[in-house]
């Protein structure tokens, strides 16, 4: 089935055509104006010749007149609405392509949890992840991203793909409020990116689940779910965020701002810490390593350097229409057009 044209496109004698900087196409109402400047000043000049000279204008400039002057000014404001249309890059192109990058295929599963409110990153757990992702994404070259969001369950926000910019929408709009079930299950959302990978079309020949928390979890079996994970020929990677002397968890109003720290049963102020151990036995199970977001030596630099180093394979990307720029047809003619108005004489020769 072929994909319909986009919306911006239009057929023009049979052919598909869009315009690369559509915006530029206001320029025509500044060269309608000064069109219109350039009447008005012709019959101006006309009619002060009629004034000044009466009935003997034709002998006093028997050479005044007013068709060199009106082409000089038709030739020059087709030029220059020639050159607007040139600007606006019209485009042409049927042929269509799809795209072939190498990479693998990568499932981001990303903690929404309430300790990821924790701020002993900056600005917080959550937002500081989100901008490590952002970095993480802006360098995949052909890598398939998908993206599950988790807490007390765990929901795929995104498939493989590689249009990263609709990956980046959704990463974007992770909060707490994406997954309402509290808690933490870590063995629940590793089983759900195993689930986006094998439901996929094996595209690359590396399969990597990078599990971005802070390692508390309140269902045990993460450790048994790296590994059945790795036995599947699946890495897990693990991007720690947080702190290890901890940091209590705010509650926080409608505006973001706070209101006071979760407390336990006995009234106490509830410590979120980064669990190392937790981390490293998911890491060490699945085949994988530990990276944190707190140390410059294992952060992302170093996560993206191990992601690099996998075996890679070819990723085909969506089909694309190949468009070839054609201001030239326009760009042309205009300065043809302008020379033309040039050397066009002001008024005709008097002859002898």
């Amino acid at each position: 089935m072929t994909p319909a044209p986009p919306s911006e496109s239009f057929r023009l004698l049979g052919e598909l055509v869009r315009l690369g900087a559509p915006d530029a196409l206001r320029l025509l109402a500044a060269v309608g104006l000064l069109a219109a400047l350039g009447a008005f000043a012709l019959a101006r000049r006309r009619k002060a010749l009629a004034l000044a000279a009466g009935a003997l204008a034709p002998r006093l400039a028997p050479t005044a007149g007013l068709a060199r002057p009106g082409a000089r000014l038709g030739l020059s404001v087709l030029a220059l609405a020639l050159l607007v249309l040139a600007l606006a890059r019209p485009q042409c192109g049927a042929r269509r392509e799809v795209t072939r990058r190498l990479g693998v295929d990568l499932v981001v599963a990303l903690d929404v949890s309430r300790s990821m409110r924790a701020r002993d990153v900056g600005p917080d757990r959550l937002a500081r992840a989100r901008l490590e992702l952002e970095e993480l994404l802006a360098r995949s070259g052909g890598d398939r991203v998908g993206l599950v969001l988790f807490g007390g369950t765990a929901e795929v926000a995104c498939p493989l793909t590689t249009d990263l910019e609709a990956l980046r929408m959704f990463l974007r709009g992770a909060g707490p409020d994406s997954i309402p079930d509290p808690g933490t299950d870590l063995a629940g959302a590793l089983g759900r990116a195993r689930a986006v990978l094998e439901s996929a079309e094996r595209g690359a020949r590396s399969r990597v689940v990078l599990l971005v928390t802070d390692g508390e979890s309140h269902v045990p079996g993460a450790p048994r779910a790296a590994a059945e994970l790795a036995e599947a020929g699946i890495r897990v990677f693990v991007l720690g965020v947080g702190a290890r002397q901890g940091a209590p968890i705010p509650e926080t109003d409608a505006s973001g701002r706070v209101t006071g720290y979760k407390k336990d049963g006995r009234g106490e102020t509830v410590m979120t810490r980064l669990e190392e151990a937790t981390l490293a036995a998911v890491a060490s199970r699945g085949n994988g390593e530990v990276f944190e977001v707190a140390r410059p030596d294992r952060g992302i630099e170093a996560l993206r350097a191990a992601l690099d180093a996998l075996a890679r394979g070819e990723v085909s990307g969506p089909a694309a229409v190949a468009w070839e720029d054609r201001y030239a047809l326009f760009a042309y003619p205009a300065l043809l057009l302008l020379l033309g108005a040039l050397l066009l004489p002001e008024a005709r020769r008097r002859s002898a």
